[in-house]
């Protein structure tokens, strides 16, 4: 009988200790990470913003070149570039993926009349190929100069 109750408690200590699985959504979760440069020349400097993600079924990401799946908004008139994230898993593997992903914005112009200098910050978002929208974050300001 102690046998029997110290191999209960043992295994209650066990099962107690075993972690869980770690469990991601489905739907892609982004954090923003950095834009950069700070300071941007009008129609001249691209601005690079990383971003990290994740997502619980690897179906982040396409192949086909027409297709639209990473959201920039620019918040000073709320235009929206889209763009491209290419595949990051093969297709229906079903896996977790993590990582960083660049993007991009090639140049920005002014927004207001007056032309000397303007701040700018953006939105942005991804759609995974099931159609999922990841949470919306958001950059640092930027600077936009002549």
């Amino acid at each position: 009988m102690k046998q029997l109750i110290v191999f209960i408690i043992i295994t209650s200590l066990f099962s107690a200790c075993k972690k869980d699985e770690e469990k991601y959504s489905d739907v892609p979760a982004i954090t923003f990470e950095s834009i950069s440069p700070g300071i941007v020349k009008q129609f001249s400097d691209s601005l690079i913003v990383t971003i990290s993600y994740e997502d619980g079924n690897g179906d982040l990401g396409e192949n086909g070149s027409d297709v639209k799946n990473a959201f920039v908004t620019d918040s000073r008139n709320d235009l929206t570039y889209a763009f491209r994230v290419k595949q990051l898993a093969p297709t229906d593997a079903n896996i977790i993926i993590k990582g960083k992903l660049l993007i991009v914005i090639p140049q920005v112009a002014f927004n207001n009349l007056t032309g000397i200098s303007e701040t700018a910050t953006f939105s942005i978002y991804l759609e995974d190929r099931a159609g999922n929208k990841s949470n919306v974050v958001n950059t640092s300001s930027i600077t936009i100069t002549q």
